[in-house]
């Protein structure tokens, strides 16, 4: 069996470097692909290191606490019949080669545009080239980054638009009416200035809310809709989080609620709340997300709901669901009625596209016909 390295992984365009939170997995330990062997932290978020090999881990180069670029050796995975000097010469060999990247060596690939669209501005992001394109739709308060360990992934195989909707992120903040309608003009018309006629789309929260809405009004222009962590598939709401996020300006304030995102609370870092909080004190955000939510929800009762005719909407769709889900109660996935796909994930949260990356990006890859 070869001798395969686990190096830190690059997830989104800004991360450089990551830090080793713990191993997971203990050397002698059996893995195989898909495993999460040990966690690493971001300037945005925990997340674990995944083992795209099967074998058994032979070596934990990096030990917690260590600070380490993209590309280092993290560990060392190998059959129990390799020679711990075979071992310890890959190790050599690797570290002897590696080249840390630079700002001057790194390809940094694509970067965010934004663009005057029917006097709005629009930010977006655009990687891969061919196929049916797909269009990522972020949620309630999110911005384009809340795909940031899904998007190249998924434009391996196709173009993928990312886009920030009216009043998030750093699209324009002025919104009319906040509501559904207005969102899904929002993202008919970046459709028609980027001439894309036909896409998949893919939804987060809210954001598969707005993928619906625009399947109901221009229908012909969808070929699939893939809806995570849904809004508009069952009634109820956690309000609570939805009043904390859209009124809380300060750290202490906004941690509490952020937590609830995501079934392990610990992967929401210090940066993570810096950039919420440098957001919602732009002018206009606090009156956008208001207008957002009193047009979305009665209460704690959603106002806008497909669930009866989702299967209708498009020609063919995908549900994926964080089971423990604080905010969109899971069991909103479960008794759609049609032909549905719908893949519920254990110990995972609302921002499941985060927290179960690999297998989400497994799911929408297979679903999209990769």
């Amino acid at each position: 069996m070869p001798i395969h390295m686990i190096t830190m992984p690059k997830w989104g365009l800004s991360m450089e470097q990551g830090q080793v939170n713990g191993w997971l997995k203990a050397v002698g330990d059996k893995v195989g692909k898909g495993d999460e062997v040990l966690d690493v932290e971001t300037d945005k978020i925990s997340s674990g290191v995944e083992c795209a090999f099967d074998g058994t881990l032979r070596k934990q180069v990096a030990q917690e606490g260590d600070t380490l670029p993209i590309g280092a050796l993290l560990g060392v995975v190998a059959d129990a019949e390799t020679s711990d000097a075979d071992i310890e010469d890959a190790v050599a060999a690797f570290q002897r080669d590696f080249v840390p990247l630079t700002a001057d060596t790194s390809d940094a690939g694509p970067q965010p545009e934004k663009k005057q669209i029917n006097g709005r501005t629009v930010r977006f992001l655009k990687m891969g080239e061919g196929g049916t394109p797909a269009v990522l739709i972020h949620g309630f308060g999110g911005d384009l980054n809340n795909w940031l360990f899904n998007h190249a992934d998924l434009a391996a195989h196709r173009t993928v638009w990312a886009l920030d909707l009216p009043g998030h992120g750093e699209s324009g903040k002025a919104v009319e009416r906040g509501d559904a309608d207005e969102l899904a003009a929002a993202v008919i018309a970046f459709l028609d200035d980027q001439n894309i006629e036909r896409a998949h789309l893919i939804g987060h929260s809210m954001g598969s809310l707005v993928a619906m809405t625009v399947a109901e009004k221009s229908p012909q222009r969808v070929a699939s809709l893939s809806l995570i962590a849904g809004a508009g598939l069952g009634p109820e709401i956690n309000r609570e989080y939805i009043d904390g996020f859209a009124t809380g300006s300060s750290r202490n304030a906004l941690k509490p609620h952020l937590g609830k995102l995501f079934a392990d609370p610990s992967l929401v870092t210090r940066q993570l709340i810096e950039d919420i909080v440098k957001y919602k004190r732009l002018e206009g955000v606090d009156e956008t997300l208001q207008k957002v939510a009193t047009s979305a929800f009665d209460g704690s009762t959603q106002r806008k709901l497909y669930r009866d005719r989702v299967a209708s909407l498009a020609p063919r769709t995908l549900v994926i669901w964080g089971a423990q889900d604080q905010i969109i109660p899971a069991a909103h996935a479960q008794g759609l009625t049609g032909d549905i796909r719908v893949h519920v994930i254990e110990g995972k949260g609302h921002m499941v596209q985060m927290e179960a990356a690999s297998e989400v990006n497994r799911l929408l890859n297979d679903f999209l016909g990769a």
